[in-house]
């Protein structure tokens, strides 16, 4: 049996606010590969900020097992490369390629990619022809070795929401609604209609490559991911431990299930095509598991995840009775760490600082709303639990109340067992800051001043 190839297509910053998921922005490609794959309903990044996000899917290990404490261009890096998915495949066989952004170390090459094309920050315009044109170029060609290609999108992220509006249009803010945890506002909706304009742009891009890959016929041998790193970059979502923050799309596409397609080759796992839609909880850890197990792998011994492909077929109902997540370094130092369950979220903060960090937050209308009605004065509680059926937008902290007592002990109890388990070194004391690595100051307002 021929190994498939991996296509990992990856966006900045869109959360799970788009179309497949009940949103209104429209993403016609993200619907349609919707119903053709399987669509992840609950899915959750490790952690809430760029880079971490991203080495906790690419190890298969939390931030701080793989050691990502912090963003590549704070001076950051992944102490464990040789962890990387890249090497695994291109161990194995893979021709390895990225194209676009990573955002884990500085040096690509030192996590088993053989070529990069387009480095930097690029627009999805210059991304998705070089993306095009690999596949035409792999189909067109002989070829001994399945390919792991790794396109990245720097859109949805707000660097790209205003750039040349004679290129990107705005959205008409008129007839947006901003998202859940924000008022309904001229100005948050304007900010609505700027990240509404960037998901069109990153869809129309990747519906590129997706029709690249189903015209060349390569979609029958193909196992894409399309996912994102984490939340939007709005207040209390992106370096948040809500699930506004860490809740991000997940769609997953088996070999043959393009639209030229016929299913899944004998030997494959199947599962992966149909429309179908998944509501039990799975996170980016078991996105590597999963990888192997379609492309015939073994396992690495430090992969935390588990594996999707029992959770499609139908074999269990349940993957995981609690996911985990945590915050290191952002812009300034903000430690925290949290645990879900399908009814409780329950969130520590180490900073002891009792007020947001505002500069953890990107700039923006919506953050200039908060600021202006007073979210500097916000307390934030060293202890937080909240009921996600009864209080799903996390604004209503049930610590303090002796009623959920005992559902307070077990959701302490359970984050404390992981972080024992996992070696959190949280639990000895702060994190500290690598040499030559940046940090915020905690009374900043913005990013920019770091």
């Amino acid at each position: 049996m021929t190994r498939p190839n991996i296509l990992y297509l990856h966006s900045h910053d869109t959360g799970r606010y788009i179309q497949p998921f009940g949103h209104a922005v429209p993403m016609p490609a993200y619907q349609r590969f919707a119903e053709q794959g399987v669509l992840f309903r609950q899915n959750f990044c490790a952690g809430p900020t760029c880079s971490p996000s991203r080495a906790a899917l690419l190890t298969g290990q939390y931030p701080h097992n793989c050691g990502q404490f912090g963003l590549v261009n704070m001076g950051f890096e992944l102490e464990h490369p040789e962890r990387h998915v890249a090497w695994t495949l291109r161990n194995a066989g893979n021709a390895t390629t990225l194209i676009g952004i990573q955002h884990v170390v500085k040096e690509p090459v030192r996590t088993g990619y053989e070529q990069r094309i387009a480095g930097g920050i690029r627009s999805a315009e210059e991304i998705a022809p070089h993306a095009v044109e690999f596949l035409r170029a792999y189909a067109g060609g002989p070829n001994s070795r399945p390919f792991f290609l790794d396109v990245g999108f720097w859109e949805t992220h707000r660097v790209f929401l205003l750039a040349n509006p004679s290129v990107r249009p705005a959205e008409d803010a008129r007839y947006c609604l901003p998202p859940a945890p924000l008022p309904d506002m001229p100005e948050t909706r304007r900010d609505m209609a700027d990240f509404k304009a960037g998901a069109r742009i990153l869809d129309a891009h990747v519906g590129q490559v997706l029709d690249a890959l189903d015209d060349t016929g390569l979609a029958e041998n193909t196992l894409v991911i399309l996912t994102t790193d984490h939340g939007i970059a709005f207040p209390h979502m992106k370096c948040n431990l809500t699930d506004h923050g860490i809740g991000v799309l997940l769609i997953v596409r088996g070999p043959g299930g393009g639209d030229n397609g016929a299913g899944s080759r004998t030997g494959w796992p199947d599962g992966f095509s149909g429309g179908k839609v998944v509501d039990a909880m799975v996170t980016h850890l078991d996105v590597f598991p999963t990888i192997c197990d379609v492309a015939g792998i073994e396992h690495p011994d430090w992969l935390q995840g588990r594996s999707l492909v029992p959770l499609v077929r139908g074999e269990v109902d349940v993957l995981h009775d609690e996911v985990f997540a945590e915050v290191n370094y952002h812009v300034p130092y903000e430690p925290q760490r949290a645990v879900r369950t399908t009814r409780w979220k329950y969130i520590r903060r180490y900073d002891r600082i009792g007020k947001p960090l505002l500069a953890n937050c990107d700039d923006g209308p919506s953050k200039d709303v908060w600021l202006a009605h007073g979210w500097s004065d916000q307390d934030t509680a060293p202890e937080q639990l909240y009921d996600l059926v009864f209080d799903p937008v996390e604004r209503h902290n049930l610590a303090s109340d002796t009623r959920y007592a005992a559902v307070l002990d077990e959701m302490r109890a359970r984050l404390d067992r992981w972080m024992r388990d996992t070696n959190d070194p949280l639990l000895e004391g702060p994190i500290p800051t690598p040499p030559g690595a940046r940090v915020g100051d905690p009374a900043s307002v913005s990013p920019r001043s770091a």
